[in-house]
């Protein structure tokens, strides 16, 4: 591939000299001449087959350029947190490379947990590096898919339940990745919220909820962030196929959005050529066709924007405007991409990268309980340290789907323990419970073997001998990127923790009271253990630097300022999509065996509406084991009165709320202002709250910093199916500011004119 690569751009320069030299410089190689101008004249130059070959894959990660006038080929990558490791050309098996490990940052979920934009833009940046590196044109990511069930197994990979929240988060993303001249591909558009039936599934949902809840985020990537493509998703809507959807991608995103960007389909969407042609889609990736029994070359000749749009248009059947409008679309993703000379080099693996993977592990890490201040741990007193659990030993780079990696190492959560505390403690291990052992994914192996023959009893009565002795105990458990966790293609069987550990943790609670629970996922689970374990940590997935961001936390060099980006339930009947919608599917047609192939979709219907996560449970007043937005330190903070520069508006207008936050404690730390807008009265049934701000405020002891938040009629509106707009109805508004949604500290009242 790389042989490939380097020839196609010599072949560019000795195109354009040849052109230069025969004649002046080809409009479409002019750089002096406006983008669209130039767009427009290598559209002309291109034949029917050339225009048709960009449509299509040429392998499994790149589609092709036009060779004669010197247009590369695009190169995609997985994944959201690092850059794939490369695959044969034809098959997902491993190239072989050896310069193809890279670092893995952490999974989304970690990085929304920061509620810090800042975070975000580095996140972008350096991962675009990675990628610009790597010679990759497109990154497949970020993921914006709204957090419905904590059962979905690619939540990680994901940035929360609240629209607004993972609209903040995404657009300095992917103005990061882009500032590389390498674009990102937001996905997947859209309501792709489980991996349980996503092939064979059509969502129902009503407009009002599409809008409110799972749009704004592909809104604020393509109309905020400029994303220069976006991945349609392999779910139904409206029983038609999401990467080939009419309503989706003609109406919504190249319509209402005026999206000029590129659509790329999901690997594998794509099952019908005229709804292709006709509903929005520009690249067909991954299609799962046999060219050589159809009688063309190969099987990318065979994908449904291929040989069959070929034949269409030469049969007369259809003609090339929607032909010339996706070239055109592709074309300018060029200009930005592959045929942008002003696009930097990249780096890989740089001393930078590792610090901003680490330094957003440690400002994603959620400090969820903290009684009695069992942290952090104090060297001088813990001279005997116990870290018991696999998810300690277990790397978590490999494995989970698409965003699997190959890194160039991955800081396990022990070794990091034992670089932090191992001058002064005795550092010692047990594993507790056996779990997953396995360590592969698509050829990408972690070199681990995790066998272990004792018995369950064994290995809890070593564990909890091991915490009798010990000063501090540290269980790093949680889920892992196994089949049916926390991995693309299946969702999680039940919201406990598996492999008996919530039996592990109990008797550990038990034999010491300085005990700290290291949870490592990408999702809520349940907790019957909460009232006995005094600190708990919500870890995520950490990537490279893992177990030094855990260290760093656990040791009190960094002090914890994460935050929930979803909501824990005690239990999983308290989540709306369990209670009210349907999960997996519509229980009649499951019954009939509904959703095991394309020709027999299931049904699955969101009845919950808009009250997704907090929503929920703040409306119905049901107690979250953590709410959204909650997360402790390590110091305390205080938030004065809220002030309004007004106290009513009109509907042009914008408000101003200030609020000051002080820190009262004796350690420097950061804290997260969060604006919650409550309509005191309406028309419709609206949520008891709904963020609309956020600002996380550094202060040092005693430090005070004011935080302003101001908003216009958007942040009070709702989405009026029957109008098709947003409407902001005159009355009495509640501001509430809070640091998270069950905790507000201070509110304000004001009036919409």
């Amino acid at each position: 591939m790389l042989k490939k690569t380097v020839l196609l751009s010599l072949f560019t320069l000795i195109s354009a000299s040849a052109m230069a030299q025969n004649n002046t410089t080809p409009v479409y190689l002019d750089e002096s001449k406006p983008v669209e101008q130039r767009i427009q004249d290598a559209l002309s130059r291109m034949t029917l087959e050339e225009k048709i070959a960009m449509l299509h894959a040429q392998s499994k990660f790149s589609s092709p350029g036009v060779p004669r006038l010197g247009i590369p080929e695009f190169w995609t990558t997985d994944g959201p947190h690092g850059v794939r490791p490369e695959v044969m050309w034809d098959e997902w098996d491993q190239a072989g490379w050896t310069n193809d490990s890279i670092i893995a940052y952490p999974a989304l979920t970690a990085l929304s947990a920061t509620w810090n934009k800042k975070m975000s833009w580095n996140y972008g940046k350096a991962l675009g590096e990675e990628a610009r590196y790597r010679k990759k044109d497109i990154l497949l990511g970020p993921g914006v898919n709204i957090y419905r069930t904590p059962l979905n197994g690619r939540n990680f990979e994901y940035m929360g339940e609240d629209p607004y929240l993972t609209s903040k988060m995404v657009v300095p993303y992917i103005q990061g990745v882009q500032s590389n001249g390498v674009a990102t591909s937001v996905k997947h558009f859209a309501l792709n919220n489980q991996e349980m039936f996503r092939h064979t599934s059509n969502v129902i949902v009503d407009d009002r909820t599409l809008y409110e809840i799972y749009l704004p985020p592909f809104k604020a990537a393509v109309t905020e962030g400029d994303s220069w493509t976006i991945m349609g998703a392999y779910d139904m809507y409206k029983n038609q196929y999401a990467s080939q959807n009419q309503y989706l991608l003609n109406d919504i995103l190249k319509g209402e959005w005026k999206y000029k960007g590129v659509v790329v389909s999901d690997w594998g969407a794509v099952n019908n050529t005229e709804q292709a042609i006709h509903n929005g889609l520009d690249v067909e990736f991954g299609s799962w066709t046999n060219g050589l029994s159809a009688g063309t070359r190969n099987a990318y000749d065979n994908y449904y924007l291929a040989k069959p749009y070929l034949d269409l248009i030469k049969s007369g059947k259809v003609g090339t405007a929607e032909l010339d409008d996706k070239v055109t679309r592709l074309l300018r993703l060029a200009y930005k991409t592959t045929m942008n000379t002003k696009k930097p080099f990249g780096n890989i693996a740089s001393e930078e990268h590792k610090a901003v993977a680490k330094e957003i592990g440690e400002e994603g890490i959620v400090l969820l309980k903290n009684q009695n201040n069992v942290l952090p741990i104090d060297i001088n007193k813990a001279k005997k340290i116990a870290v018991i659990g696999e998810n300690a030993i277990k790397v978590m780079t490999v494995g989970g789907g698409s965003s699997s990696l190959k890194v160039k190492y991955e800081t396990l959560p022990l070794d990091g323990i034992k670089a932090k505390f191992g001058k002064n403690s005795d550092v010692q291990y047990a594993r507790g419970y056996v779990g997953d052992i396995g360590g592969e994914y698509n050829g990408v192996k972690s070199g681990q073997d995790l066998k272990d023959t004792r018995s369950p009893e064994e290995l809890l009565k070593e564990a909890v001998e091991l915490a009798k002795r010990s000063d501090h105990v540290i269980f790093v458990g949680g889920l892992n990127k196994a089949d049916f966790q926390d991995s693309e293609g299946n969702d999680r069987k039940s919201y406990g923790l598996p492999y008996n550990q919530d039996n592990v943790i109990s008797a550990l609670a038990k034999a010491n009271k300085n005990f700290t629970v290291v949870l490592i996922t990408g999702n809520a689970v349940a907790m019957p253990w909460i009232k006995d374990v005094p600190s708990v940590v919500q870890g995520w997935y950490l990537g490279s630097e893992a177990g030094n961001s855990i260290a760093s936390i656990l040791a009190g060099d960094a002090n914890p300022s994460g935050k929930l980006p979803f909501t824990f339930p005690v239990k999983l009947e308290d989540n709306s999509a369990h209670t009210m919608g349907e999960y997996p599917g519509n229980k009649e047609e499951l019954a009939a065996g509904k959703g095991k192939d394309q020709k027999n979709p299931i049904n699955i219907t969101y009845n919950e509406g808009i009250f997704v996560g907090y929503r929920w449970h703040d409306t119905k007043k049901i107690k979250p084991l953590f709410s959204f937005g909650h997360g402790l330190s390590y110091t305390t903070f205080e938030f004065g009165k809220a002030k309004v520069d007004k106290t009513s508006m009109n509907q042009d207008d914008k408000i101003t709320f200030t609020v000051t936050v002080k820190n009262t404690g004796k350690k420097a730390g950061a804290e997260v202002a969060q604006l919650y807008i409550t309509d005191v009265r309406s028309s419709v049934e609206r949520p008891a709250k709904e963020l609309k701000g956020f600002e996380k405020v550094f202060l040092n002891p005693g430090e005070q910093k004011e935080v302003t938040f101001t908003i216009d009629k958007t942040a009070l509106s709702y989405f009026d199916a029957q109008k098709h707009d947003w409407v902001a109805e005159p009355g009495d508004f509640e501001a509430q500011i809070g640091n998270s949604s069950d905790a507000i500290k201070t509110k304000v009242k004001f009036t919409l004119k």
